[in-house]
C-alpha cells in the first residue's frame, strides 16, 4: 500500500515538473533567445509593405466620404453585383446593373462619389469634339462615354495625371497609387479600371476591372497584356 502510494506521490511530482518546464519554456522563450536550429521564425511572418494612405478632402455628393474612397466603394458595390461581361448598344446609353463592360465600371464607380460621367462627357464632346477623335465629329450620347478612348480623352483633361510607374517593396512609389485611382491600358488591348483600395504584400494595388466573365478584383496592375498607358485621379487638383 505505501509503495502504491509512493508511487502515486512520484507522478504527481513529474506532472508538477513537466507543467512548470512547459510554462518557463513558453514565457521566457524570447527572453533567453531560444530557438530551432536552422529556423528562421521571422520568416514565418508575411513581410507587408506599408504604404502610406493619401487623403484628399473633396467629396462632391457630401455624404462625409471622400471622392476616391466613394469612388473605390462604387467600383466595389459593381463587383459585388458582378455584372456579366457584355458589349452591345443601350437605348438611353446605360446598360442593365447585370450587364457592363470595362467602361461601366468607371461611370459606376464614379456615380457613387455624386459624378454623372455620362452628362460630363456629353457636354465636352459638344464643347471640344476635337479631343474625341474616337468621335469623328458624330456624337453618338448612348455610347460615346462607354468607350476606352473617350473616357481616356476626357480624364485627361479634367484629371490629374500621375505616374505609370510601379515599384513593389517602394512605399515611396507606391504612396502614389490610391484606392479610387483610374488606370487605362493602351493598345493592343485597350482597357480601364479602378485601382483597388487592397494592396499585395509587395504594396502593389490590386485592379478592379471587367474583362469577363464579370467585374473582378485582381492582379492585373502588373498582369494586363497591354501596356499600362495612363494613371489618372479624379478630380483634378487645382493649386
Amino acid at each position: 500500500m505505501r509503495k502504491e502510494k509512493r508511487l502515486l506521490i512520484n507522478k504527481i511530482l513529474l506532472f508538477i515538473i513537466i507543467a512548470v518546464l512547459l510554462l518557463f519554456c513558453l514565457f521566457e522563450w524570447q527572453s533567453l533567445n531560444l530557438s530551432l536550429p536552422g529556423l528562421d521564425l521571422s520568416k514565418l511572418v508575411e513581410q507587408r509593405c506599408a504604404v502610406e494612405k493619401v487623403v484628399l478632402a473633396s467629396d462632391k455628393d457630401g455624404d462625409g466620404i471622400y471622392d476616391l474612397d466613394d469612388i473605390v466603394q462604387g467600383a466595389r458595390r459593381d463587383l459585388e453585383a458582378k455584372p456579366t461581361y457584355k458589349d452591345a448598344y443601350y437605348a438611353g446609353g446605360y446598360p442593365p446593373e447585370n450587364e457592363g463592360v470595362c467602361t461601366d465600371v468607371i461611370w459606376r464607380a464614379l456615380q457613387n462619389a455624386g459624378y454623372d460621367l455620362k452628362g460630363m462627357m456629353d457636354r465636352d464632346i459638344q464643347e471640344h469634339p476635337e479631343d474625341y477623335p474616337r468621335v469623328d465629329g458624330n456624337p453618338e450620347p448612348n455610347i460615346d462615354f462607354r468607350r476606352v478612348p473617350n473616357q481616356e480623352a476626357f480624364f485627361k483633361n479634367y484629371a490629374d495625371r500621375l505616374t505609370t510607374e510601379i515599384k513593389p517593396w517602394d512605399p515611396e512609389n507606391l504612396k502614389l497609387w490610391q484606392g479610387g485611382d483610374i488606370v487605362v491600358f493602351g493598345p493592343p488591348y485597350d482597357h480601364v479600371g479602378v485601382v483597388s483600395d487592397k494592396r499585395r504584400a509587395d504594396g502593389v494595388p490590386l485592379l478592379i476591372h471587367n474583362a469577363g466573365p464579370c467585374t473582378r478584383e485582381d492582379n492585373g496592375m502588373l498582369t494586363w497584356p497591354s501596356p499600362l498607358k495612363y494613371h489618372f485621379r479624379f478630380p483634378k487638383t487645382y493649386n
